[in-house]
């Protein structure tokens, strides 16, 4: 088995990808700290910052490991599904906790 060699050849849709698909599912990790996280959503000032200020890591790596998928379709089927099961436990941990 031989490694195949590095292209650059999908990087604008693998930060297409990572940019678009990452925002959400920051958006969405960072939104279940806030209900599923010690105090739950109506806990004091210094979670609600702490919640707003953990959209830009998780972000951040996202964007920077979306370039170790193989091809830029690969990098857009696998964020669509993370965000598709982090909004869907978002949803399911607002209507059970809500």
């Amino acid at each position: 088995m031989s490694a195949g060699r590095l292209q650059s050849r999908h990087w604008f849709g693998k930060t297409c990808a990572g940019a678009l698909l990452g925002f959400g599912l920051a958006l969405a990790t960072s939104g279940l700290f806030a209900w599923l996280g010690p105090g739950g959503v109506v806990a004091g000032d210094g979670k609600v910052q702490f919640v707003m200020w953990l959209v830009a890591p998780i972000w951040t790596g996202v964007l920077s490991c979306v370039f170790l998928f193989r091809d830029s379709r690969r990098a857009w089927l696998w964020l669509a599904a993370a965000d598709a099961i982090a909004f869907g436990l978002l949803t399911l941990a607002r209507r059970t906790l809500g």
